[in-house]
């Protein structure tokens, strides 16, 4: 007889609940927060946890809050959710389309932000999306509470800096300035049920005058973790995003990348692509700032939307 892919299973009603769980039975433990990574992953031997705790069953984790200052996404709200959300669609709809890009309809019926973070894959769709919003990780563990940059979560392809008995609880993104808009693009070879080869977010937010006043550029899939990319940035800003500076900025993406080869690419086609939806992605950001700043709603989402 084969040997159980698990030994136990929990579904706490709290988090106080779930911290308990992880951190009595430390690294054995995993939490769930959709499971379409960690199941993957335990069929194929690459995990084999004592216990799960599912996370799903949590009310605060299952809810996207809003708020004056924004909106707190629910480490576990699945994507399909998400990606239909009315506002989190026109005031990021970035995070809406990297949300519509995971998976297949089936599986964004489970995946979340916080299980598509924690995985901390490299090519993860959502995490450039969150980082070119600075949102925040809400994070409970043993010692209470406590909120983390994203771009401080993922330390390594599989590894983040949460420490044992921890979990996220939420995602906060701070409602943005005016004239501003994010974008998400990447690249698969399929039309879905896919891993990005590459992916691009940014965001874009114009001055009054329609210069470039804050420019925020996040890459995945080409370095061990996804990375923001100042060089990048820093060649937008004060220029009214004309050809010349959009040149520049793919210059510096390229420069920053450090893919390799696999066999979904090979690290100098990663390079050139990724450079190619930079662009694309930052276009898209701009058109969107201009058309809020006409006082035009971001456009939906497409589910299945590629570069």
């Amino acid at each position: 007889m084969s040997e159980p892919i698990a030994q136990g299973f929990e579904a706490p009603r709290s988090v106080e609940q779930a911290v308990a769980l992880l951190a009595k039975h430390g690294a054995a433990a995993h939490a769930l927060a959709g499971g379409t990574d960690l199941l993957a992953q335990m069929k194929s031997g690459a995990r084999r946890p004592a216990l799960i705790v599912d996370l799903k069953r949590i009310p605060e984790l299952m809810q996207v809050r809003e708020s004056a200052g924004g909106l707190a996404i629910g480490a576990a709200v699945p994507a399909a959710e998400l990606r239909e959300h009315p506002v989190l669609r026109r005031l990021f709809p970035g995070v809406a389309e990297a949300a519509a890009l995971i998976g297949s309809e089936q599986i964004q019926g489970r995946a979340s932000l916080g299980g598509n973070l924690c995985n901390a894959s490299p090519a993860a769709d959502t995490t450039p999306a969150l980082l070119v919003n600075d949102a925040e990780a809400e994070i409970a563990g043993p010692q209470g509470r406590r909120r983390a940059p994203v771009a401080a979560i993922c330390t390594a392809p599989g590894r983040t800096s949460l420490a044992p008995g921890e979990l996220v609880v939420a995602l906060h993104l701070a409602k943005p300035a005016e004239r501003s808009a994010d974008a998400y693009l990447r690249l698969i070879p399929r039309s879905e049920m896919d891993i990005a080869v590459v992916g691009a977010g940014v965001r874009i937010a114009l001055a009054a005058d329609g210069v470039c006043a804050v420019a925020r550029i996040a890459i995945g899939a080409v370095a061990p973790t996804v990375i923001r990319v100042p060089e990048a940035e820093a060649q937008l800003v004060g220029t009214r995003l004309d050809a010349a500076a959009l040149a520049r900025m793919v210059e510096a993406v390229r420069a920053a990348a450090r893919p390799i080869d696999d066999k979904r690419g090979t690290a100098s086609y990663r390079r050139q692509v990724i450079g190619v939806l930079a662009r694309r992605a930052a276009e898209r950001a701009t058109e969107r700032a201009r058309g809020l700043e006409a006082g035009q709603q971001a456009p939906r989402s497409g589910a299945r939307s590629e570069p």
